[in-house]
């Protein structure tokens, strides 16, 4: 049983923000679903022990429970899973335990490694404290100053965003690019990962922000809707360069880099047939949107690019990707642009790559120095 004795911290954002290690010892199918940044899932019970303990639960209360998990989690079992939270301790000294609520399964887990010769505290109101606060901070962001990226599809947006003090990269953080062809080689994070790795970011940010122009959905995530809103009424540059330079952008991200993501990850073979497979099916995927005849006109011509790269020109490329840009993502683009002007979004700045950067940072600078002047006289900020 547990013991009231063990010690215990607040679910305190200074965990996050310091990047304290943690042991969240939850099932693996409640880790998979979201987990708090740094931590590492060294479950108490894995999942069938804890579904069958849930049922116990459930038909005969929490002492049957407890005995049940007892009797499942004992022996050989028990001891390997004691081992493994010392084998973290060891290497992580400032290791902290929780469980769901900060309840049950965390202090049984301290108090098995007590008896193992190993004190670590456990979070107070586990991964739902700690999550609520990570929210919370998402809340207050979205009062903070705020300026947005924008720009036709391959003008750079995102390596504009991470040279920035005060950059947010959401696509990052969702590991998707975006558009149709945005998917990456790295599987996407839960909605609760993204937004945890989002909130992990802005407690580093206490003054303005700069985040890309996104759609609410990236990928399979959702942008939280308090720092969508704020997206929305945010001020705006907009990056404006031309087709070729674009061009020569798309290339790198979405066939080199991709390339060579999928090869780290499956090998050259594998990751090259991956690659094309996933650009094939992204290109089809839009079918009801270019129509069949020039649907099967870029195919044609993404399938001739394919042999070409395989001879070594990725250049060829350009074949297909120019007419997607001219024939559907850029008026696609000038049309959120239109309904962004005629909602009366202001536009500060107008400009290539390098003018854009700088415009952005002389605003990010002139509201950090705003900010300073407010806080100095006593104007309340949001949290960091």
């Amino acid at each position: 049983m547990a013991r009231s004795n063990l010690p215990s911290i607040d679910a305190d954002l200074a965990l996050i923000r310091a990047g304290t290690p943690l042991i969240d010892v939850r099932a693996p199918v409640e880790f998979a679903q979201g987990a708090l940044p740094g931590a590492v899932n060294l479950p108490l019970m894995n999942d069938d022990e804890r579904h069958r303990v849930g049922i116990a639960y459930k038909k005969h209360g929490q002492a049957a429970a407890i005995a049940l998990g007892e009797k499942l989690v004992s022996g050989e079992i028990k001891t390997a899973r004691v081992k493994a939270w010392q084998d973290y301790v060891a290497q992580h000294p400032d290791a902290v335990i929780y469980c769901f609520r900060g309840g049950l399964r965390s202090q049984i887990a301290q108090t098995w490694l007590s008896d193992a010769g190993t004190r670590r505290p456990r979070i107070n109101g586990g991964w739902k404290a700690l999550r609520q606060a990570l929210m919370a901070r998402i809340d207050s962001a979205a009062e903070q100053p705020m300026l947005i990226i924008g720009g036709l599809t391959g003008c750079a947006k995102t390596v504009l965003i991470n040279q920035l003090e005060g950059g947010v990269d959401l696509e990052g953080f969702a590991r998707h690019k975006g558009s149709a062809f945005g998917r990456m080689p790295e599987p996407p994070p839960s909605q609760i990962d993204f937004e945890h790795t989002l909130a992990k970011r802005l407690l580093t940010l206490a003054g303005p922000l700069v985040v890309e122009d996104e759609s609410r959905q990236i990928g399979s995530v959702n942008v939280p809707l308090t720092f969508w809103r704020a997206m929305e009424k945010a001020p705006r540059l907009r990056i404006e360069m031309p087709l070729d330079w674009r061009l020569a952008q798309l290339i790198q991200d979405y066939i080199i880099d991709l390339e060579r993501g999928y090869a780290e990850q499956f090998g050259p073979e594998e990751g090259w047939q991956r690659m094309q497979a996933q650009l094939s099916n992204s290109l089809a995927r839009l079918k009801k949107r270019l129509g069949d005849a020039r649907l099967q006109r870029l195919q044609r011509l993404q399938a001739l690019a394919f042999a070409a790269h395989e001879r070594g020109d990725r250049q060829a490329h350009e074949a297909w990707l120019a007419p997607l840009l001219t024939e559907y993502y850029d008026p696609l683009y000038r049309y959120h642009l239109k309904r962004q002007q005629d909602a009366g979004v202001v536009e500060l700045h107008v400009g290539d790559w390098e003018s854009c950067r700088e415009a952005a940072q002389q605003w990010h600078a002139e509201h950090a120095a705003n900010r300073q002047g407010h806080t100095r006289s006593g104007v309340p900020q949001p949290l960091a």
